[in-house]
């Protein structure tokens, strides 16, 4: 990857990851994305804010040499993720006079990670600064972004924060500045709802505290750059505010119809009452997608036949994960069939425990639905546009 310039002494470092499908062995990654690594050549002192994945370490060197960098003072670590600090080891075996410059929790997990020694650490507070002589480095704490000890860092005189994983998205590009304003957003939205959610209100907080930054660019740690600032914090104030949209998503899977018909006909019933609906269909679906529909959908409708004495596992899993993620979502049910008896929506019942919202009457039947069946699905759907109705929704 070739050196890009931000600015004057400001230079991205990092490497794309083209080819890389899944994150931390969990998250399909449809697009690749890349980890950012920034160098800042002030007139006294050289600061390398953050490095890359151990796997593309070679990259980042290869960018340091071409830049003809024979020191460096400071590596700013914001976030002990392996894929932002990973490489220090590297770096400071060739820039051994090199402090790591973090906040002190980051210092913790970096020797518990990394084993980097303390006498190699600078601790810095919330505020504090470090000057390169004519470029100041401000630190700002965001703790739970999305561990407890990341931060950012501002450059006063240039209008700059570096924000690590906030604002980011996992998006490979040979574009320095977000040019793709709807793939930028769509990958940054998929980003936010698989990583950013369960800390949404966290977040607005640290929305308000950089709102009283003057910011002309964003710089993320992973995909493109924001030069237009307005349009990624726009975009988080609306994500992370309490409003949601008229939206009914329905993750569901089914064994032999039954649940797949039940499904079929609230989807029917929502779509004529002009209530918008998606259903996923947990087989195939990628759950990135699955996610961030959940960003914004009023209701969640869990669809599932009982397998044994529970639900489908990939039904329990997707309860799991829209619990893990707590999206602001309303109102919450469940709809599917059982053979001879369970627990199934119970089980569904306690594993959505994390989620602010009303719980509907559920639909369960047993075997194949009938017309007088079918008619109670008509009921839920009817319930869930009453209930749209009476709430400050988004049409």
């Amino acid at each position: 990857m070739a050196v890009k310039k931000l600015e004057e002494g400001i230079y991205e470092v990092g490497a794309v990851d083209w080819d890389r499908e899944l994150f931390d062995e969990l998250i399909p990654l449809p697009d690749g994305t890349s980890y950012n690594a920034y160098l800042v050549v002030g007139d006294d002192k050289i600061a390398l804010l953050d490095t890359v994945d151990p796997t593309k370490v070679s990259v980042l060197m290869d960018n340091l040499n071409s830049l003809d960098i024979d020191h460096l003072d400071y590596v700013i670590s914001h976030h002990a993720e392996q894929d932002h600090s990973g490489s220090i080891p590297a770096i400071l075996e060739k820039y051994p006079m090199a402090k790591v410059v973090t906040n002190p929790k980051c210092k913790g997990m970096l020797e518990e990670h990394l084993h980097i020694p303390e006498e190699k650490f600078i601790e810095v507070e919330d505020g504090e600064e470090i000057y390169l002589g004519d470029i100041t480095l401000r630190f700002v704490y965001t703790p739970w972004v999305h561990w407890p000890e990341t931060m950012c860092t501002y450059l006063p005189e240039m209008n700059i924060i570096f924000t690590c994983d906030l604002f980011g998205s996992h998006l490979a590009t040979s574009d320095l500045f977000v040019r793709d304003k709807e793939k930028t957003y769509l990958a940054a939205k998929r980003y936010y709802a698989e990583i950013m959610m369960p800390f949404r209100r966290l977040i607005k907080g640290h929305l308000q505290k950089l709102d009283g930054l003057e910011v002309d660019i964003i710089a993320t740690s992973h995909g493109p750059i924001y030069d237009e600032p307005g349009f990624i914090i726009d975009a988080y104030k609306d994500w992370t505010s309490d409003k949601v949209k008229d939206e009914v998503v329905v993750p569901y899977v089914s064994m032999h119809g039954s649940t797949e018909d039940m499904v079929e006909h609230l989807v029917d019933h929502l779509m004529n009452k002009g209530t918008k609906v998606t259903p996923y269909n947990l087989t195939t679906t990628d759950l990135g997608d699955l996610a961030m529909s959940l960003v914004d959908a009023a209701t969640v409708i869990i669809g599932t036949p009982t397998v044994l004495t529970g639900p489908h596992p990939k039904a329990l899993y997707a309860a799991y994960l829209a619990n893990a993620l707590r999206p602001k979502t309303k109102f919450v049910s469940l709809i599917g069939s059982y053979g001879w008896g369970g627990r199934m929506p119970q089980m569904i019942q306690e594993t959505l425990k994390n989620l602010n919202a009303e719980m509907l009457e559920p639909v369960v039947i047993k075997g194949h639905p009938s017309e007088s069946d079918l008619k109670k699905i008509e009921r839920l759907a009817d319930e869930i546009i009453a209930k749209h109705e009476k709430s400050d929704l988004v049409h």
